[in-house]
């Protein structure tokens, strides 16, 4: 009797198809490829954001956070709270810890972020782990002293830059009346005089008024010093979701504009100027390499909880940025408990993160589970519930599905075509080189 799991060797050594040692070696590199590709559970968490302030100085027209003016100290983490925080940062198994700082603008809580580097670093010395740490700021709080210490501490920055500067002034809006461009571009220029011109990475937002500007965008952040960007639509929480009628971007459209927007980068890049749309980055290196991506979309199971987790000002525990916004609007169906109320055993080994991640495994997802691209694609509970009301959502009808869909199909084109100038740009930002390195 044949083991069923067996049958199809069987059947291809029978039919002297394959030798058992060259099927033997088959499998073998199949089951390589995918230990490859699912490597991002072997080590559980190492992404832990902590929300330093609810408070925000800017009042950005899709804030994500729903973040609020700093009246009170009510919205902010506390000593007490950061503590117990980076404690159970330090339970993860991981070897691998990145602290991510956000907001609201973490910068208006200083104090607790310089507590938690220095707790942060004095437990390392017991558990030995690879530390690092990021900043999310709009830069418009920084000062001297600040990016002193950030130099001193090797703090990445992640900052947002959503383009020219009627279009950032516009989408980003401080509080007080000041342009929170003028104040980016010139603690930007302070920052980059400190410590160095790759010391920021930006992020920008897509909304409908900006989608058409996208090439306007790119020269920014050429002009700017910037080598990449991540084609980046907004997403239907805080702010944006009350507005998401004027801001959201359809998904045609948006298709239309990225295809667009590629090829000008793609042309970019064969002039001479090395830029990267990390977005197809990600992509690209799902469908030409076998390895994993850190992007938690394009995981399966998903990573929430698994790859990233959300630690708010009060130390409620959210296993996504998304989740942590979702519940700014009152829906806390996501929370995975509290640092004061739950062991980090009830939060990451307890049932709600096990059924998220159980729901979130695409290969026996409907409408995933025989979708063509399966096998580079991931998928995002929140934004199912958001648009659904279930976590595994009617995955062929979401924005999100829509709109990756038409991205492969247009990504595999470029590569069918196979035009070696577009795959030379392709591989030089799979490999981090540059494009003339790559052709030679």
């Amino acid at each position: 009797m044949i083991p069923e799991d067996d049958t199809i060797k069987y059947e291809l050594i029978q039919n002297n198809i394959l030798s058992e040692s060259n099927i033997n070696l088959s499998l073998d590199l199949v089951a390589t490829k995918y230990r490859s590709r699912k490597a991002f559970l072997r080590d559980f968490t190492s992404l832990h954001m902590i929300v330093l302030t609810k408070g925000c100085n800017c009042n950005c027209r899709y804030c994500q956070v729903s973040s609020s003016p700093q009246t009170s100290n009510d919205i902010n983490m506390s000593q007490k709270t950061a503590k117990k925080v980076v404690e159970m940062i330090f339970c993860s198994p991981s070897p691998y810890i990145k602290i991510e700082f956000q907001g609201g603008e973490p910068l208006l809580n200083w104090k607790i972020l310089k507590f938690i580097v220095d707790y942060a670093k004095m437990l390392n010395k017991i558990y030995h782990k690879q530390l690092e740490f990021v900043l999310c700021s709009n830069l418009t709080k920084i000062d001297d002293s600040i990016i002193e210490y950030i130099k001193e501490n090797n703090i990445e920055i992640s900052t947002s830059l959503d383009g020219p500067k009627d279009i950032h002034d516009y989408n980003r809006p401080c509080r007080n009346g000041q342009s929170s461009y003028d104040l980016f571009i010139e603690n930007l220029n302070r920052i980059k005089k400190a410590i160095g011109n790759d010391a920021c990475s930006p992020l920008v937002t897509i909304t409908r008024d900006s989608l058409t500007r996208l090439r306007e965008i790119i020269d920014e952040y050429i002009k700017l010093g910037f080598n990449g960007i991540f084609l980046r639509p907004v997403n239907p929480y805080g702010n944006a979701r009350t507005e998401w009628n004027i801001l959201s971007c359809d998904t045609d459209s948006f298709l239309k504009y990225y295809k667009d927007t590629l090829s000008y980068i793609i042309k970019l890049n064969l002039e001479g100027i090395y830029f990267v749309e990390y977005y197809t980055m990600l992509l690209l290196s799902r469908i030409l390499t076998p390895f994993s991506t850190g992007f938690v979309d394009l995981q399966s199971p998903s990573g929430i909880g698994i790859s990233g987790v959300v630690y708010d000002y009060n130390g409620d525990v959210f296993p996504s940025d998304e989740a942590r916004m979702l519940a700014r609007t009152g829906d806390y169906f996501f929370k995975l408990g509290n640092v004061y109320k739950n062991s980090y055993t009830e939060i990451f080994y307890g049932e709600k993160l096990k059924e998220l991640i159980k729901t979130t495994i695409i290969e026996g997802t409907p409408g995933c589970s025989i979708c063509v691209y399966q096998a580079y694609c991931g998928t995002d509970p929140v934004r199912n519930y958001v648009e659904s009301g279930q976590i595994i959502g009617h995955h062929p009808f979401s924005d999100f599905c829509k709109r990756n869909r038409g991205i492969f199909d247009y990504l595999f084109e470029l590569i069918g075509s196979n035009n070696q100038e577009v795959m030379d740009v392709f591989w030089s930002w799979i490999t981090r080189r540059d494009f003339n390195e790559v052709s030679l």
